[in-house]
């Protein structure tokens, strides 16, 4: 796995939306969080509506890209069923960026600054960890951080993935 301080793996990859997308050129200098998962996941399940809060309270200064581990006749519906609306690119089934990131887990996460290392990395779900995307997000947007997570929104605190 990437560890924290390093620079993050250049890779392209194609969308379900048909468009290709290349870390760092297609982040534009943007902070980018990268979230590797399995459509057969129970743990991505639990992420993913958080993943999609967090892409509403910070809608604009930086990417989120949802990387699938499954071929795109699995992948477009599972993103469908889950209300994901941002990027969803697809690994399988040569695995560049998984080779290149070597996630330990689905979901694991990966948030690349603006200078293209990697700032944060978590697998599994914890709750603590999307709060502290957020409040890393809010302050390289400049904006007031946003509890994505809350404690007592009847989810469990952590699941390992």
């Amino acid at each position: 796995m990437l560890e924290t301080g390093a620079l993050a793996s250049h890779f392209t990859l194609l969308g379900t939306d048909g468009r290709e997308y290349s870390l760092p050129r297609s982040a534009d200098g943007r902070p980018v969080l990268l979230v590797f998962f399995k459509t057969t996941c129970a743990t991505c399940d639990l992420t993913f509506p958080y993943l999609n809060r967090l892409r509403e309270a910070y809608p604009v200064g930086w990417q989120l890209w949802a990387i699938s581990q499954d071929p795109a006749d699995r992948a477009v519906p599972y993103a469908q069923q889950q209300g994901i609306s941002y990027p969803v690119l697809i690994d399988a089934p040569e695995f560049v960026a998984s080779r290149l990131y070597d996630p330990p887990a689905t979901p694991t996460l990966f948030l690349t600054g603006e200078s293209g290392r990697i700032e944060y990395s978590t697998y599994g779900f914890a709750k603590d960890d999307i709060n502290e995307i957020a409040l890393r997000l809010a302050e390289h947007l400049a904006e007031q951080p946003n509890v994505i997570a809350p404690a007592s929104d009847g989810n469990p605190a952590f699941k390992p993935g």
